[in-house]
């Protein structure tokens, strides 16, 4: 039987039913969206390129960046739905493919450093790994904190 007063979307709670702050809030946003974007843009080369779209990289990074297509929304549905197993998991993928790229790009980042500097590219991916990491902590003691559930 359903509730009478329905909750409003799903990442304003915590399965207990218990609200989040509104900085926990605005942090799963973050995430949620650079993940969603993450996974359109593993997608978009997949789709223009098939499975050789990574194939100037080690076949390791290749595999690593194929398999992000499902790592990436993988997180998000975690974090859509509140999940305290979400974060730690955004952390460790955006080191990974922050690492990866890095790694993978290193010849023209050492030819010319300034290219790092472009709104495209190694930029996005090292600013948001970085914003992961940052708030990664403070973001899981948030979904981890037992909250009073409303009563009514």
């Amino acid at each position: 039987m359903a509730s009478a007063r329905a909750r409003p979307a799903a990442a304003l709670y915590l399965p207990s039913g218990a609200a989040l702050p509104l900085w926990a809030r605005g942090l799963l946003a973050v995430f949620i969206g650079g993940f969603v974007e993450g996974t359109a843009s593993h997608a978009v080369d997949l789709a223009r390129h098939g499975l050789h779209a990574y194939s100037a990289f080690a076949p390791p990074l290749q595999v690593f960046f194929i398999a992000l297509t499902v790592l990436d929304p993988l997180v998000a549905i975690l974090l859509l739905y509140v999940r305290p197993a979400g974060v730690p998991l955004a952390a460790l993928v955006m080191t990974a493919d922050a690492l990866g790229n890095w790694y993978a790009n290193r010849a023209w980042l050492h030819a010319d450093w300034s290219r790092l500097l472009r709104p495209v590219g190694m930029l996005p991916i090292t600013l948001f790994a970085l914003f992961v990491l940052a708030s990664a902590v403070p973001l899981a003691r948030a979904l981890n904190t037992p909250r009073p559930v409303p009563v009514g």
